[in-house]
Order: structure tokens, then C-alpha cells, then sequence
């Protein structure tokens, strides 16, 4: 995980502002560097010698046995790369090491002077290094062999970039808002690659910002494009009685393989270029635990995958809600009352009983009401741009959870918990499962209306805007505590397979035949999976929006809307 900022400017180099210095130090606490060139610019513009460009990188190590600083910078040519990702393969062999400086190669490569001159070719050859990559990323690079700066995000939008341009043809790029002028920051749409061309700028333009989109996997594009490495939703409805969605269904054994695959590349050799936390079996990997279906499933697996002596930390957070809730010190809590803190005591005493032989660490992050408004600001920065009610109410509890400070009770005779913070840098979520294997109330709202067609027609509307709605976001709130948040179920291979999985090998609207388990047909795949796996009260789990689970809706006033505008 790492923080980055960039900017361009036609007189002068431009720093971030100190506050904006420490998000993106809370970001990435390991290490931090920052580089400014004069860019060259077309010759033509008379009087003006370059741009003024800043680099600054901070850096989380997560991956490789040392710390490697950022922004990189090729001394031969004069390119740097800011990185804000994981790339766990490229052209599908999986990456070993730290993965920046192997992105960082291979768009050296792409932009090399002996790959071809001609300025199309150059575009071409980094879309194509970029389309090799598997993983979330965002980042910054200056192609110096071409005059080209290219910045972007993933094809799903799991890593934030902002963007500002300002009337004095000032452009910034950063991971989190510059408070100074937060009004004019936008998201950069997670909808292609975005580059500027220092060669053609003009004195009228200085900044012609180019776009080059998404091509759909099978696609032929005429002009350079980001490849989405998975095929459009699987259309196909069934004719007839629909099929029986069951134990020993495909699917579910697919997803099983699948999802292990996905957790295998997040969880192992965390944290290895610290050698003071590795020799220690305390949590390198953490678990945003609402108790849930799809956080439960992950934690499981995790167990199959983890080494016998690793602990996990299951982070479950409860508010008080004033509108709902009395006094801290009311019998019973506030805390204890909340709707997820009772379904992850329950899932967690659910694995304990599975997998006994690991350390489960449920850390209790109760949240008074005073705390939530002492950080209410902060919290909008983080979250900013998004700007509603609901918006605030998911960013509390993620905000919250990601801190991971709070209490555990370390075996049954210890009444008292005792304080703790857990240590993992790794946080999972088990965002996406909703979306790819139909899990919300407008899904079975929408087979209800219009059959498999309307569902199909409302699963891929929402898988198509979950880097606009969510991810951004959520990297932004999750990271301030320096951790990086990975997700499991947005993995390429998954999520080509689910794409390409029948509807009905994914849920169970529509069938006629009672299921022999009482499962709701919400997630009816990874609700057998769940069952396969022993966690049979897991797999009848209801979908709960986290907002309503920690009690962070509505706090003021049970008047206000989701989509309220804040001020």
C-alpha cells in the first residue's frame, strides 16, 4: 500500500499541503521520498523551459524481504513510476517479490526507444504492460523516453487516485483530498488509462488530458485500450424448470477452488521485509468481521491456508447510536445490542468449534457515540468526495474496524477483556460477493418483476459500478490506519468465473423444489460452500447492510435519507 501525489504546473513546483503530508504518511509509514524534474515540452512554446513536476510516494511495505522507497526512477532514461498496488501476476505468472520494481520493468520496457518509435506504438505497448497486470493498483508514470505521463486506476477501481486541474493549468493526482481546495477534487473514473502528451502541448493548453478506455476480454479495439481481463455477464437463462442449485452442484466446488486461489495471493508472506514482526506469530491478516456470510467464509478458508501457529484477528464493530441506544454503561451495552456484534459472537463461537486448533482473536472495537463526532472531520476528508448520509454511516464503521483497537478476552475463565490493537496490516473484506452472486433485496425484487432477465439486468449493474460507488472510497477510510485492504472475491480469476457462471449456478431464485438445507436463495452457492466448509449456521446468515449491523445509520435523526447531501 502506498500514498501518491503528483503535480504538474507550468511555473513552479507544488508540495501537498502538511495535512495532506500526513494522510498520505498514515497511508504508507514505512518510507517516503519525493522527486520534482522540469519536464520537457514541445518546442514550440516559446519562453517556457518544461513543466514543473513533484513526485511523492509513501510507502506500506507488504510484500518482497526489504523496504524499496518510492517513487522509482530509471537513472538511463529519467522515467518514474509512482505505485499504489499489487500485482500479484503478470501475463498470469504470479509475482514473486515486491512488485513495484516488476511493474516498474516492464513499462521501462514498453516505453524503451528500441521497442519502436513511432508515438502510437509507445501508447500501444503500455496499454498492453498494463492490461498483463492482475490486481488492484492505482499510479503515476512519467514515460521520459516518450514525453508522456500516464495515470489511472485498475479496471475495477480497487485503489483511489484524485484528480484537480485548476484554472492556471495546475493538474494534481493523489490517493486522498487537499483539504486547502476539496471542492474541485473528482475521482479518476476507473473507465480506462489516462495520459498527457508533454510534446503536444500548446500555449493556449498546456494540459490535453487523452482517455484510453476499457476493451471487454474476446475485444478487438482499433486504438490502444485497457484489456478487462474477464468476459461480459453470462446472459443465458434456463428453459424449462429451473436447476437445482445443491451440495454437490459444479458451482459451489468451483468457487471453493476458485476463492482458495484468491486467498493464497492475499495472505501468505505478509510482511517480510520487517523482520521484528515476522518472527512473531501474532495477526499478520486481519478480517473485517461482521459475522456475516461472505467475512465468515473468508475467515475459514483463511484457516485451511494460514500456517497452524498464525492467529487471525476478527475486527467487529459496534456503535452507539443515540437514537437507539442508552448509556455506555447500561445493562445490557449498547454495544452488545448492536445487530453485528451478536451474529459475529455467534460465527466466531462457530469457528472456534470448526477450526479449534486456531487462535481466533475477536476484537471487540466498540465505538461511544462522543468518538464517532470527535472524528467525524477526519472521516469526511477521507471519504471525500462521496458526500452523503450513507456514505458517512458506511465510512464510520470502516473507518472504526480498520483501526483495530479494542478489547478481546483471551480464554473462557477471563471475564474482563483486556485492551488490545491488533497488528495486521492485511485487512480482508468481503466486498463483491453481493454483487457477483446476488445477495441484496433488489436482486430478488428485481427476479420477482422480470424473472432471470431482470436480474441478470440488476447483477451487472451493480458489478459495473462498484469502483464508483464503493472502492475509491473504502481504500481511502481503510488505509488511514495504515493497512491495506485486499478483496478476496474481486479477484480476475473469480470474477471471470462468476461472470461466466449461469445464473442459476450462483443463486436460487426460481426454484420450485424446496432446498433440502433451509438456505435463502440470496448467495445460494457461497451459502453450500459455507456448508461444505461446516458452518451451517454461517450458510443461513441473513444480508445485513453494515450500516444497519454496527448501528451507524441514522444517528442524529431517523428522519434523514441515505442519499441526503451532507454540508
Amino acid at each position: 500500500m502506498c500514498g501518491i501525489f503528483f503535480s504538474l504546473h507550468p511555473e513552479r513546483y507544488i508540495l501537498p499541503s502538511l495535512e495532506t503530508q500526513q494522510l498520505l504518511r498514515n497511508r504508507g509509514p514505512d518510507a517516503c521520498q519525493t522527486r520534482q524534474l522540469l519536464t520537457p515540452i514541445s518546442a514550440d512554446r516559446t519562453g517556457t523551459a518544461g513543466l514543473y513536476a513533484t513526485f511523492l510516494s509513501t510507502v506500506l511495505s507488504l510484500r518482497g524481504t526489504n523496504i524499496v522507497g518510492q517513487p522509482l526512477q530509471d537513472d538511463a532514461s529519467g522515467s518514474i513510476l509512482c505505485w499504489n498496488g499489487e500485482a500479484w501476476k503478470i501475463d498470469g505468472k504470479p509475482v514473486e517479490g515486491n512488485d513495484s520494481q516488476a511493474v516498474f520493468g516492464i513499462l521501462l520496457r514498453a516505453c524503451s526507444a528500441s521497442s519502436g518509435p513511432s508515438e502510437s506504438s509507445s501508447h500501444g505497448r503500455v496499454m498492453s504492460a498494463l492490461s498483463s497486470i492482475t490486481g488492484p493498483f492505482a499510479f503515476v508514470f512519467y514515460d521520459a523516453v516518450n514525453g508522456a505521463i500516464y495515470y489511472g486506476r485498475d479496471c475495477l477501481g480497487r485503489r483511489s487516485l484524485l484528480r484537480k486541474i485548476t484554472g492556471d493549468d495546475q493538474l494534481i493526482i493523489s490517493s486522498v483530498c487537499d483539504n486547502e481546495m476539496g471542492d474541485q477534487w473528482v475521482e479518476v473514473e476507473a473507465d480506462g488509462i489516462y495520459t498527457i502528451d508533454l510534446r503536444q502541448t500548446s500555449e493556449h493548453n498546456i494540459l490535453q488530458v487523452l482517455s484510453f478506455p476499457h476493451a471487454r476480454k474476446g475485444a478487438s479495439p482499433s486504438s490502444p485500450a485497457l484489456l478487462v481481463p474477464f468476459p461480459s455477464m453470462n446472459a443465458t437463462v434456463p428453459e424449462g424448470r429451473t436447476p437445482v442449485l445443491d451440495l454437490d452442484s459444479p458451482s459451489v466446488h468451483q468457487l471453493d477452488e476458485v476463492l482458495r486461489k484468491s486467498l493464497e495471493l492475499r495472505i501468505r508472506h505478509v510482511r517480510e521485509s520487517i523482520p521484528s514482526e515476522t518472527e512473531k506469530n501474532e495477526a499478520k491478516v486481519s478480517i473485517l468481521f461482521s459475522g456475516g456470510l461472505d467475512c465468515t467464509v473468508l475467515a475459514r478458508l483463511c484457516h485451511d491456508i494460514l500456517p497452524a501457529g498464525e492467529s487471525v484477528d476478527l475486527l467487529n464493530v459496534a456503535f452507539q447510536n443515540p437514537r437507539i441506544h442508552g448509556a455506555i454503561d447500561a445493562i445490557p451495552s449498547p454495544f452488545e445490542l448492536c445487530p453485528d456484534r451478536i451474529t459475529g459472537r455467534s460465527s466466531f463461537t462457530e469457528l472456534q468449534k470448526t477450526c479449534p486448533d486456531r487462535l481466533w482473536r475477536f476484537v471487540e472495537v466498540n465505538v461511544p457515540y462522543t468518538e464517532t463526532v470527535a472524528h467525524r472531520a477526519n472521516v469526511m476528508t477521507l471519504m471525500h468526495p462521496h458526500n452523503t448520509e450513507m456514505d458517512l454511516s458506511i465510512s464510520y464503521a470502516l473507518y472504526f474496524a480498520s483501526r483495530g483497537v479494542g478489547r478481546i478476552q483471551r480464554g473462557p475463565k477471563h471475564h474482563d477483556p483486556e485492551p488490545y490493537t491488533s497488528p495486521a496490516h492485511v485487512l480482508l473484506s468481503g466486498l463483491g460477493a453481493d454483487e457477483l452472486f446476488g445477495g441484496y433485496q433488489r436482486h430478488a425484487l428485481a427476479h420477482l418483476r422480470k424473472g432471470y432477465a431482470g436480474l441478470i439486468e440488476e447483477l451487472e449493474l451493480d458489478f459495473n459500478r462498484l469502483g464508483k460507488r464503493n472502492l475509491g472510497r473504502d481504500d481511502r477510510v481503510l488505509s488511514d490506519s495504515g493497512k491495506e485492504v485486499r478483496f478476496p472475491y474481486l479477484d480476475e480469476e473469480l470474477i471471470g468465473w462468476a461472470l461466466d457462471c449461469p445464473i442459476w449456478g450462483k443463486c436460487g431464485f426460481g426454484e420450485k423444489i424446496q432446498n433440502p438445507f433451509g438456505l435463502e436463495p440470496e448467495k445460494r452457492v457461497l451459502r453450500l460452500l459455507a456448508w461444505r466448509l461446516g458452518m451451517e449456521g454461517v450458510a443461513r446468515e441473513k444480508k445485513r447492510a453494515i450500516q444497519f449491523g454496527a448501528r451507524t445509520a441514522k444517528m442524529e435523526t431517523g428522519r434523514v435519507k441515505g442519499t441526503q447531501v451532507l454540508s
